[in-house]
């Protein structure tokens, strides 16, 4: 096996964009084999977003000290945006590589998946009129201020989560976004462009609402939209940007997805409910909503369907594997089995449901019914932070709590974001690593105070609080490298973000 294989290579990283033999990558640097530096011109500062060219061929992640999969412990091997192969203790890469990243420092996990966001709520983290609030008066307290989004805000604000997701170690995103004041009816095509310069993975749910207050819903006439334009956009995104399951991007699958998410039971017609669902099924796409977060939903939907959420869910077409659903707190033993069968999938959010003290998502019996469990950080504006590896600990907290320490343990945890929220998401491609996946990586180091003494590497990543990934990597491109994100002006995205936040609390 040689470890410097004489090619021409091209890479995406820093300090040297391009060498001109194989070489070894130690502690982020590219060193040439024959210690010759590059030509000045070879060195420039990559760009944000990755072109094809920047793909490496083939690259051995060498040495970890851990990875979550079975025979992985000298590493895996790269190739054109994919895994390659696993490297088993006292093996080496079934052919040449042409790059050679040193991981001892790092504990290597398949790219973490967050299953449920609204990217826009960063604007309103920790905003005082919604503190110490259940969740149907925290969204009366919180749309005026939505309602104020425009582009800009818009834009800072879906920047600002996805940084924060992927230093996380997420590589890839999703966000339900179901607010559309006028002037903002291309939404999600700001998110798209954005998601696109940080080079992330992102399957884009158009939300909508369409029952306002005086139809008897929770939200105000000014965010909603009407059932026409509402389908006619969802159509449009689908047509212009989704790339169906098996789309060969060069980045080991699909880069942008879409699907279709009425927002809830309490702000969309059973007509929209029903009319998303037959054109999510003539579009091959997904479908996306909010149930059973909390009893006033119960409450609501036996007064206004005189049925149970999922009832009323099941009667609208949306009981199915291809439909993934945020929260799904409050369900009964018999729903539980329903689900299952069914294959529809739960995003947990342990964070946001404590905050808003909702309950707490029955993962272990959803699973064991046969529904996938997936992880979502939700909403900036109810858990406060877009941190995905905080979000495994906080599931892993929460669910012991409930169920006891032998009974969940951290690879549980772990596999809920990746595992369970790629089956939730449809994604088989994703979520392991193993051959034939996409080349997804989130690799954290153990150098921190809070990991001096560990013993199990991977369990150290949850119990003692791993919150920021020293290297991630999407396809086969490094997107996240020495623990930051090259080319984005970080300071100059928190002032804007600042400002948009105070000029909507203002209004």
């Amino acid at each position: 096996m040689q470890d410097c294989a004489a090619r021409a290579v091209v890479i995406l990283g820093r300090p040297t964009a391009r060498v001109h033999k194989a070489g070894v990558i130690k502690a982020g640097v590219i060193k040439d084999c024959h210690h010759r530096p590059a030509p000045p011109e070879c060195a420039p500062t990559p760009p944000l977003k990755a072109s094809h060219e920047d793909l490496i061929m083939r690259l051995w992640i060498k040495d970890p000290i851990a990875a979550l999969a079975a025979g992985a412990e000298r590493g895996l091997v790269i190739e054109n945006g994919r895994i390659a192969e696993l490297v088993g203790s006292g093996g080496a890469p079934r052919a040449a590589v042409d790059q050679i990243f040193d991981a001892g420092r790092h504990v290597i996990l398949p790219g973490l998946i967050n299953t449920h966001h609204h990217f826009y709520q960063t604007l309103t983290r920790a905003f005082p009129a919604a503190l110490d609030k259940p969740l149907f008066p925290w969204l009366k307290a919180l749309y005026p201020v939505w309602s104020r989004l425009d582009g800009e805000a818009l834009s800072a604000a879906v920047t600002v989560a996805m940084a924060e997701l992927a230093l996380s170690g997420c590589t890839t995103v999703v966000d339900h976004h179901y607010v559309f004041p006028a002037g903002l009816q291309n939404a999600i095509d700001i998110e798209i462009e954005a998601a696109g310069q940080l080079g992330l993975r992102a399957l884009f749910t158009r939300g909508s609402m369409n029952l306002s207050v005086k139809d008897g819903g929770l939200p105000p006439d000014c965010v909603v939209q009407d059932a026409d334009t509402i389908l006619a956009d969802s159509e449009r995104l689908i047509r212009r940007y989704h790339q169906p399951d098996g789309t060969e991007t060069g980045s080991g699958g699909p880069m942008v997805q879409i699907a279709l998410a009425p927002c809830s039971p309490f702000s969309v017609t059973r007509e929209l409910m029903r009319d998303s669902a037959l054109l999510a099924e003539r579009q091959g796409v997904r479908l996306h909503t909010h149930l059973a977060e909390t009893e006033d939903e119960n409450d609501f939907c036996a007064e206004r369907f005189g049925c149970r959420p999922l009832d009323y869910l099941e009667d609208c077409g949306w009981l199915s594997d291809r439909v993934w659903l945020a929260h799904g707190i409050h369900f009964t033993d018999d729903e539980i089995a329903r689900l299952g069968r069914a294959g529809t999938g739960i995003c947990h959010c342990p964070s946001s449901n404590q905050v808003l003290a909702s309950g707490i998502c029955p993962a272990p019996a959803l699973e064991a019914a046969g529904a996938p469990v997936g992880l979502g950080v939700d909403g900036s504006a109810s858990a406060d932070c877009s941190n995905l590896m905080q979000e495994v600990r906080a599931a892993f907290l929460l669910q012991r709590l409930r169920h006891g320490a032998e009974a969940i343990g951290h690879r549980d945890a772990l596999r809920y974001a990746t595992r369970g929220s790629a089956r939730c998401i449809g994604r088989d491609d994703l979520g392991e690593l193993a051959p034939g996946r996409a080349a997804d990586l989130a690799m954290f180091t153990l150098d921190e105070l809070r990991f001096a003494g560990h013993g199990d590497p991977l369990a150290a990543l949850v119990l003692c609080g791993a919150h920021r990934a020293d290297r991630v990597m999407v396809g086969g491109r490094w997107i996240v490298e020495d623990g930051v994100l090259p080319g984005l002006n970080l300071p100059a995205l928190l002032d804007r973000q600042r400002r948009s936040a105070e000029r909507l609390a203002m209004e």
